[in-house]
């Protein structure tokens, strides 16, 4: 996306947008993509990619805006985190409503909206046990934590992290990533002729999203960043 923001900086560095009405645009398309998944077809998956696409782009353009007025601010941080989370668990949110076949003919499955849901939950809370840390350093008057410290103390640990990250599943779970999932899935279900794919992809992001939440949160207790 660098090579297109870069592109649009042009129009926008000498207007008077601020870099935080861009991170509420940003936010606002991201959190789109889980209406747009509700469209039936391709076409809803489709429609969450590119929401999920300008959410990208404006990620990537209020950041630059920002260090070229050299305007920066706790609230565009802020803005920014929160904008990260609502977008992840939107994509999720609307996968399992997707999943749930809110228009269909048939009757309307929970089931699907709810392990939506749950993954979406996770997603959120493997990125808050990230942010914790730097709040549990703060209230205890630590430095900010250092990049070596998020190396787990075992070395069974370390070697399980560094396999995790190698293989990066729980990237799945993103916003970005699981909207081109999505659409695979539904080009999937156009070819069986209903939503087996889709389905079958919310539970598997049901469980990583548990599981990555469980490992995620073992590893920082695991490592120095709390000591």
């Amino acid at each position: 996306m660098r090579e297109v923001s870069l592109r649009i900086d042009r129009y926008l560095v000498n207007t008077r947008v601020t870099p935080n009405q861009l991170t509420y645009l940003m936010t606002l398309c991201g959190v789109l993509a889980a209406p747009a998944l509700l469209v039936p077809g391709i076409w809803g998956a489709i429609l969450g990619v590119v929401a999920t696409q300008l959410y990208l782009l404006l990620d990537c353009v209020d950041g630059e805006i920002a260090r070229w007025r050299k305007q920066y601010s706790l609230a565009g941080v802020y803005l920014d985190r929160v904008g990260a989370y609502l977008t992840d668990a939107a994509v999720l949110v609307g996968l399992g409503l997707r999943a749930a076949d809110l228009w269909g003919s048939g009757r309307i499955d929970w089931l699907w909206a709810f392990l939506g849901t749950l993954a979406a939950l996770g997603a959120i809370l493997i990125k808050a046990e990230t942010d914790l840390v730097g709040v549990a350093r703060h209230q205890t008057g630590k430095p900010p934590v250092q990049e070596a410290a998020a190396e787990p103390r075992s070395s069974g640990m370390a070697l399980a992290r560094r396999a995790a990250s190698a293989l990066k599943f729980h990237r799945l779970i993103l916003g970005i990533e699981a909207s081109l999932l999505i659409v695979l899935l539904a080009i999937a279900d156009q070819i069986h002729g209903d939503l087996f794919f889709t389905r079958l992809g919310t539970a598997v992001l049901a469980g990583i999203a548990l599981l990555q939440t469980l490992l995620h949160l073992v590893s920082i207790l695991a490592s120095s960043r709390l000591k």
